[in-house]
């Protein structure tokens, strides 16, 4: 028993490697080369993980050759466009001036109630609203809806405004994070400052804090203290 679980925390661990090495994807965004190794990893590492008579390496040589493979054609991939049409295949126009493209709807096997679907999830429950419709290599659909069906932004109307800045995280379950305080050029005691001016007796009792693009001190402390600010 100890055998089996020392194999399959050592097999875990080396595929968790093997998948981060990949780079963060969602399954969702994986090119069809990715999507295959992927699911040929997870199935060479059931073999050795049930069947001990199998050496370890004989589960982590051919996984480890599958990510040398897939890092190979992405490498290639990004040197060379033709090469990359090859290995990852290229967008689809499915909507091209408003009109429904037939043809290649059928050629990428993509009917009419798959179409209506992918605009609704982008927001868009007309096709009268899309000017083009891309179908991506990853199989999502990229939706360009027409300029009258465009959300009007500050740009179009002239409206300079300030480049918003992302709110920094400084206590999380108690724990001050020393590091994101030294971001804004604060420190201790200017949270304790804070912490004093809200009442709060002890970071202990802050669920989440945080500092907003304009200097300001929010919070939210945990159930068995008071409400949130």
């Amino acid at each position: 028993m100890l055998i089996i679980f020392i194999r399959a925390t050592i097999l875990y661990l080396f595929i968790v490697v093997i998948m981060r090495l990949m780079g963060k994807k969602q399954i969702g965004e994986l090119q069809p080369t990715e999507l295959v190794i992927a699911l040929v990893i997870a199935d060479l590492s059931a073999v050795p993980m049930e069947n001990l008579n199998t050496p370890l390496f004989y589960g982590i040589i051919p996984i480890l050759t599958l990510f040398i493979i897939g890092e190979i054609f992405s490498f290639i991939a990004l040197k060379s466009d033709k090469a990359r049409g090859v290995i990852y295949g290229k967008p689809s126009i499915i909507i091209e001036h408003g009109k429904i493209l037939e043809s290649e709807m059928r050629k990428q096997r993509f009917n009419i109630n798959d179409l209506l679907e992918q605009l609704r999830i982008s927001g868009y429950p007309s096709i009268a609203d899309i000017e083009y419709a891309i179908l991506e290599t990853t199989g999502e659909l990229s939706a360009i809806p027409k300029s009258t069906k465009r959300p009007v932004t500050t740009g179009d109307i002239n409206v300079n405004v300030n480049q918003e800045e992302l709110p920094i995280t400084i206590i999380i379950d108690g724990r001050v994070l020393s590091s994101n305080l030294q971001i804004k050029n604060l420190d201790t005691a200017w949270l304790k400052d804070e912490l004093s001016k809200h009442n709060i007796v002890s970071q202990s009792d802050v669920f989440f804090a945080y500092i907003t693009e304009n200097n300001e001190f929010k919070y939210q402390l945990k159930d068995n203290c008071n409400s949130n600010q």
